[in-house]
């Protein structure tokens, strides 16, 4: 049985226990695991390496064993759409007085 993966977004902790490269633990946020072809119990993780402040200093992929991973912090989980069907991260422009909203999907309907 091995150990669950870390989810992109994840703070974690690589030292030793991880593997033998790393004698002094880095801190790292997980950006993805790669699906490469590995050893049984082992794992290719696409991170940032931080800084001291919390700062990526450099992206790395790095080849860990997953049950020696410390999770520090665990991803954030995503916020809920503000907007019934409208994804949080796009703005509407205000319109000009008087003209109606616009509707998806009609394109030229209607004029002649």
């Amino acid at each position: 049985m091995s150990a669950p993966l870390p989810t992109a977004g994840d703070l974690v902790i690589v030292g030793r226990a991880a593997s033998v490269q790393f004698l002094r633990p880095i801190s790292c946020r997980v950006i993805r695991i790669l699906d490469w072809i590995t050893y049984d119990g082992w794992c290719w993780l696409d991170v940032y390496q931080l800084n001291a402040k919390g700062d990526a200093m450099a992206r790395r992929s790095i080849y860990v064993q997953p049950a020696g991973l410390e999770v520090v912090q665990a991803a954030p989980t995503p916020r809920a759409p503000s907007r019934a069907g409208v994804p949080p991260n796009v703005r509407r422009l205000p319109r000009a007085a008087g003209t109606p909203p616009a509707t998806a999907g009609r394109g030229s309907a209607g004029r002649g």
